[in-house]
């Protein structure tokens, strides 16, 4: 055999080898919760709470590289961040969030969705908790495989709801909680892409549809980085220090408040510097925002880790509650011992480091192309939809809203450009036939006159116009293939079957798989 084709050999089989190595940390980490319980579980159950917690670092781990891409992945889709620094930064702060703020008491049964007392008996209780773990980790971790990014409290929620089911019959299932959820598929979503719409249209009028950009931004983004200060403020009082620290909308807005007059007037003295060194491009006010977007992706990676680390440790927390009691009473909410949270936090971290990075890319890249701003608006448009949603008791979904929001930025830029596309072909219509020199000086006045300017010329081209032919033949059929091809090149239709899809079949996906496996470990126990 040549040198060459064992080189070949070799670059094919590194990807491979790449892929066993993260499998086989992950495996380490697993075997290692699973002996620390054995040595620390505090000598309940035995062989239950092993497996109990083994399943527990497992679904951890999913979570951690499913749902770490709606709080990086638009800012390494931006290159604000790269992949290595948005994962250290995510592993990070998404443990400090679960160890420091995940809470000392969870819920048993994530959302309410099934009644425990109609569990006949504490084992029963300890084979649908293990279903569900078992049965919502398999769904995570096919989600992630696919690139998908789903909802991972759906995901646990179907999978309790399968389990219960199995269990105790329909009668056990919440039927409120279960049309919360479904009713959280439509609301999350649009509500994240119309607000991060919003906030993208409004950085366009005001910044890069201006004539002088630099001043546009000197102008506006103190302004909008002190909102950011206050929606991330607020947002992390409410959401992500809720288990330690219970404080009313109000407090949360007025410390976010005096934490963005502190922004801008930062962000202003900053900008006053160093205005000179700014050139009036896109790209140069792209980069003023490149480190709020570092900040807003700590800051969610730490409310993320708070409130979704007892998606993995609550049942685990639930199970040791009823080990560890001799009486036949399931409690809705369980204490957390540190260990069981360490497992939790470990898990998240290991996870989004080891595998986070497929569904990252689906979410910064494959879908539409970011840079800073439009991830700003994506950032912004999951801490204000869930502040939103929460004061009006809306149900939602972080992973939905921030999809949604790049859903949203996509959908807009192929409106704008399409529409830009329109006023082209009909500057040209209302030019005479053949005089490309004024049509191309026309649209070099138009393309650097600000918003309101180009209105007014519009109005007056068209007032004066005589003639109606289009010299460049711009016909109805070339105008409808140009927004096809905006169409496709700014948002792919293929992502959002894909992402619709997964989100639809999340629950009961997961509520089929814990069931199947409810039945197979009850039949196993029962031999």
């Amino acid at each position: 055999m040549e040198l060459k084709h064992i080189s070949e050999i070799e670059k094919a089989t590194r990807k491979g080898r790449a892929e066993l190595v993260r499998l086989g940390i992950g495996l380490m980490f697993v075997v290692g919760v699973m002996l620390y319980a054995a040595m620390n579980g505090e000598g309940h159950g035995g062989i239950m709470l092993v497996i109990a917690a083994m399943l527990a670092a497992y679904m951890a781990m999913n979570i951690g590289a499913n749902d770490v891409a709606n709080n990086v992945g638009p800012a390494v889709g931006s290159r604000a961040l790269t992949l290595a620094g948005a994962l250290t930064i995510a592993a990070i702060f998404e443990a400090a969030g679960a160890l420091i703020a995940g809470g000392e008491v969870v819920a048993t049964i994530r959302s309410g969705i099934i009644d425990p007392s109609k569990i006949p008996d504490t084992d029963t209780f300890v084979w649908v908790m293990m279903a569900a773990l078992l049965g919502a980790a398999f769904w995570l971790n096919f989600s992630n495989a696919l690139g998908a990014p789903v909802s991972t409290t759906h995901s646990i929620v179907g999978a309790v709801l399968g389990a219960g089911i199995a269990a105790s019959g329909v009668e056990i299932a919440n039927w409120n909680s279960v049309g919360a959820i479904v009713a959280s598929w439509v609301i999350s979503p649009l509500m994240g892409g119309v607000v991060a719409a919003a906030f993208l249209y409004l950085i366009k009028r005001s910044i890069t549809y201006q004539p002088d950009m630099v001043a546009a931004a000197t102008r506006m983004v103190p302004y909008l980085v002190a909102f950011m200060a206050w929606a991330f403020v607020t947002y992390v009082l409410l959401t992500g220090l809720r288990h330690v620290l219970t404080v009313s909308f109000i407090v949360a807005a007025l410390a976010g408040l005096a934490c963005a007059v502190t922004a801008l007037v930062s962000v202003r003295l900053l900008l006053a510097r160093r205005v000179h060194l700014i050139a009036n491009t896109k790209r140069s006010v792209n980069e003023l925002f490149t480190a709020p977007l570092i900040f807003a992706a700590a800051l969610l990676s730490f409310a993320h880790g708070s409130n979704d680390v007892a998606n993995a440790v609550g049942p685990l927390a639930a199970i040791l509650d009823v080990l560890s009691t001799e009486t036949a009473e399931i409690s809705r909410t369980a204490p957390v011992p540190l260990w069981v949270m360490m497992v939790g936090a470990l898990g998240l971290s290991v996870g989004l480091t080891l595998f986070g990075a497929t569904v990252i890319r689906t979410v910064g890249s494959e879908i539409t192309e970011l840079d800073q701003m439009r991830a700003y608006c994506i950032a912004m448009s999951t801490t204000v939809t869930v502040i939103i949603a929460s004061q009006f008791g809306l149900p939602v979904s972080s992973t939905h809203i921030a999809v949604g929001g790049v859903f949203g930025v996509g959908f807009l830029r192929e409106y704008l450009k399409s529409n830009y596309a329109r006023m082209v072909a009909d500057i040209k219509a209302h030019h005479p036939a053949g005089d490309q020199e004024a049509i191309d000086a026309f649209l070099d006045r138009f393309a650097r006159a600000s918003i309101d300017v180009k209105g007014e010329m519009l109005a007056d081209l068209k007032l004066r116009s005589k003639q109606r032919l289009d010299p460049a033949n711009f016909s109805k059929t070339d105008r409808k293939n140009l927004r096809n091809i905006y169409r496709h090149e700014l948002v792919k239709r293929s992502q959002l079957l894909r992402v619709g899809a997964a989100w639809v079949i999340t629950v009961p996906a997961s509520a089929l798989m814990a069931a199947i496996l409810f039945y197979m470990m009850r039949g196993m126990m029962l031999d």
